[in-house]
């Protein structure tokens, strides 16, 4: 169903409107099938003209095209889709359902990147002297296991010669995740990137209140900028005790402030 899969693979290139005729499409395409533009507009108190080009944007010539297309995949998937064997014994169910997963994922993945769009991705990695890879959410994951792959090959990522590498006598101060399981990710991620020598120098300091933020980047010659989501507070704060920020502008807003 390649449409809904472009619309989960594109939504954070989305607009609020857009992303919000979307996530209907994605989670109610029965209803798509059945209903006008002007019905699905009403529906999600958006104007008519904005679903028409929301279609437009995808590709289709209108919404009746993007409905088309929908109910097309719709009836295919109906006619593919079996009833999957599954074993009696709960750990080979849970193996072959984590199977089935990969497999859909991949056919996903390629439904998505055509072979001469993958080639291209792979030439510019080629040629690439550094890779920045970061990952939000369910993504972290993917993100560090393509970092991995990436270093494998002998790929350059930011931390390979960073700032600890250029100061001997500096020190990385991180302050620990709320959620306990990304600081275990994230130390597994720079041990394997930093060495041993250089991951010494690497200190995680408990979630901090105010008072003792203010009195830890008041002690810091620097602040590092995180570079896919917004400074905000983090940032003002840094201003108001005087300590340098360094940043990397992207391309979106969360990336810019």
């Amino acid at each position: 169903m390649r449409t809904l899969l472009v619309l989960r693979a594109e939504r954070g290139e989305l607009s609020v409107i857009e992303r919000r005729i979307a996530d209907f499409i994605v989670e109610n395409p029965l209803c798509v099938r059945d209903r006008s533009s002007q019905q699905l507009a009403n529906t999600l108190s958006v104007s008519q003209s904005s679903v028409v080009k929301f279609a437009k944007r995808l590709g289709f010539r209108g919404y009746p095209d993007m409905k088309l297309s929908i109910s097309e995949a719709l009836a295919r998937e109906a006619a593919c889709s079996g009833a999957a064997v599954v074993s009696s014994d709960p750990d080979t169910a849970r193996a072959e359902a984590l199977s089935r997963g990969k497999a859909a994922a991949d056919d996903e993945t390629r439904s998505l990147n055509p072979p001469d769009r993958l080639t291209a991705v792979v030439r510019r990695l080629a040629d690439a002297e550094t890779l920045f890879v970061a990952g939000d959410s369910g993504g972290g994951l993917a993100a560090q296991g393509f970092a991995a792959h990436a270093a494998a090959l002998g790929l350059k990522l930011p931390c390979d010669d960073g700032i600890l590498a250029g100061d001997p006598r500096g020190w990385l101060v991180l302050v620990e995740a709320k959620i306990a399981h990304w600081g275990v990710l994230l130390r597994e991620r720079l041990a394997r990137a930093l060495g041993a020598e250089r991951m010494a120098r690497v200190v995680f300091v408990p979630p901090q209140n105010t008072a003792d933020f203010l009195r830890l980047i008041a002690g810091a010659d620097v602040m590092l900028d995180t570079i896919h989501f917004n400074g905000m507070n983090s940032s003002l704060e840094g201003f108001a005790m005087g300590t340098p920020i360094v940043t990397l502008p992207k391309a979106f807003q969360r990336g810019r402030h």
